[in-house]
């Protein structure tokens, strides 16, 4: 346990010593006047980049946009025979895949029902899957920014403009952190090239071929965005997708980097970096304990093998080991990323069963960029309604009320994913449990981990489901649709809301909401929404499944 301590904290401290630097440069390219380059864009596009929308043409433009990406990433699969740039001469993607993927990669999930280099040409993975992970990204941040500017702006119905957000996530940030993480995975062995495929000699004497292509760039924005899907089928495990341990290091790192950052950069727009400090505290006391209860499952291992040394090997890498396996698993579903590096389906029930849950929290600890923090920040809303009924006054957050109507759209924002794990979860155990390979409890955790997943826009898989099937490929995918953007709209509403309200004088009544009594009643609210809804359903898979192991 002391190798996962130490490598615990090393990873921490790396991560905020560049996410608060990362965070205060954003905060300035979403305030500054004009940025260069990015007028040019806005001519090309014809887009009127002065133009100040209200929470409902923002949310118009966030949805139109995003459909036109689902369109065009579903024609580009279903003509992909066709076109060039398809060195293997892959067949056009199945409807159902290709609605399933389209709308994964739009929605910034990036469930993978197919396998990578078996499936997808080049031209797919570059201009269809590559482009959506910067784009689906810089959504989500773009969202949190106009939810922040409903506390920082008054009397006013504006929250900002969506095409100047987009713009300037992904040039100023997207384009430029994914450009040096590749170069560092190069450096360490990751693919980049446009050949399909290189023939190699087994130890046997045997022919075979390994799939190639352009990886690295696909890999450094697939963890930086929070999206997650690989180029090969088996992820981030693969040797050519993560050769070393510290190409592991580099990508685990990114995974959390943007999520991290923004929080000093809400911190910066609200001009109170305690305010920031305070929503990363209340997100790391819910992260460290639960990544050390994955580790510790692992190291235990089975409790039946309990002279095997090392703990849990199954479904691992040997150049990651026990420790490194079980952060990453922790990171990629604290973060609504969704890459592996090990196969979760092959960790112990209650290894398995912490990822889990750190999704069906909502994916706010750290969660999406962008998505994570205005998923947090409802959950602040609904913590400081609670507080506000303790002692009897109308509750505030920021200097704003909060009132009738914020707390409806904030708990739409936290209950539609709860309700579409579990309705469809009820529903794929009746009608698809033909597609599960494990009877029993843990064929249940499969399905229930692949609801959470979608619905909570992380897209890592449990293994052992088949759901490449019309009915989990279709029904996935209105998950992934619910889970996205039945909370956008909701939280653009919010931003709306409070953009139009007057702030509010602090008084000696006044919730402070930077102390160590907030973040342990922010945490708790977290908490407390996640096990009430949960935990049944997690009794009838891993808890019971670890029960009757021992």
């Amino acid at each position: 346990m002391t190798h996962a301590i130490v490598s615990l904290v090393l990873f921490l401290a790396v991560l905020l010593a560049l996410a608060w630097p990362l965070g205060q440069y954003m905060a300035r390219v979403y305030t500054a006047e004009r940025l260069p380059i990015e007028r040019t864009f806005y001519r090309l596009a014809g887009v009127d980049h002065e133009r100040n929308m209200d929470w409902k043409q923002y949310a118009w433009a966030v949805l139109l946009f995003n459909l036109v990406g689902v369109l065009a990433v579903y024609a580009m699969q279903r003509l992909q025979g066709l076109l060039p740039l398809n060195p293997l001469h892959l067949p056009a993607v199945s409807p159902e895949v290709s609605f399933n993927t389209a709308v994964s990669f739009a929605s910034n999930t990036n469930w993978q029902a197919y396998g990578g280099e078996s499936t997808m040409s080049h031209l797919t993975q570059m201009f269809a899957l590559t482009v959506q992970n910067f784009v689906s990204c810089a959504t989500g941040m773009a969202v949190m920014v106009a939810f922040v500017r409903g506390f920082t702006r008054t009397t006013t119905t504006g929250i900002g403009n969506f095409w100047v957000d987009l713009t300037r996530g992904t040039l100023h940030v997207l384009l430029p952190l994914s450009l040096l993480v590749a170069l560092l995975l190069v450096s360490q062995g990751v693919v980049q090239t446009f050949a399909g495929s290189a023939e190699v000699t087994t130890l046997e004497g045997a022919k075979q071929l390994i799939a190639l292509g352009p990886v690295a760039s696909q890999i450094a924005i697939k963890q930086l965005g929070t999206n997650g899907g690989g180029f090969f089928n088996v992820n981030s495990a693969h040797p050519l997708e993560n050769p070393t341990p510290l190409s592991n290091f580099i990508e685990v790192l990114s995974i959390l980097l943007v999520p991290a950052a923004l929080v000093f950069t809400f911190g910066a727009l609200v001009k109170d970096k305690r305010q920031g400090w305070a929503v990363l505290a209340a997100m790391l006391v819910i992260f460290v304990p639960l990544t050390l209860g994955v580790i510790a499952a692992e190291q235990a291992g089975n409790p039946l093998l309990a002279d095997l040394v090392g703990g849990n090997m199954e479904g691992k890498e040997a150049r990651f080991g026990v420790v490194d396996s079980a952060i990453w698993a922790a990171v990629t579903t604290a973060a609504s990323n969704g890459s592996v590096n090990a196969m979760h389906d092959s960790f112990t029930p209650l290894g398995g069963a912490i990822p889990m849950w750190l999704m069906q929290l909502g994916e706010v600890v750290f969660g999406g960029a962008g998505s994570g923090l205005y998923g947090m920040l409802a959950y602040a809303i609904v913590a400081v309604f609670i507080a506000g009924l303790m002692v009897g006054r109308t509750p505030e957050y920021l200097g704003k009320k909060i009132e009738a109507f914020e707390m409806k759209m904030a708990s739409l924002i936290i209950l539609l994913p709860c309700s579409a794990v579990l309705i469809g979860t009820a529903i794929a155990t009746q009608v698809g449990a033909d597609a599960v390979a494990n009877p029993g409890a843990h064929g249940f955790s499969e399905i229930l981990y692949a609801f959470t997943s979608g619905a909570n826009n992380n897209g890592s898989a449990f293994a052992g489901l088949t759901v490449n099937s019309p009915f989990y490929a279709v029904a996935i995918g209105i998950a992934m649709w619910i889970g996205r953007y039945w909370l956008i709209v909701p939280a653009l509403a919010i931003a709306g809301s409070l953009a139009n309200k007057k702030l509010v004088p602090t008084t000696a009544g006044t919730l402070p909401t930077h102390t160590p009594l907030f973040v342990a009643l922010l945490a708790g609210t977290v908490l407390l929404v996640g096990a009430l809804t949960f935990v049944p359903a997690l009794a009838l898979g891993p808890i019971v499944e670890h029960l009757s192991m021992r």
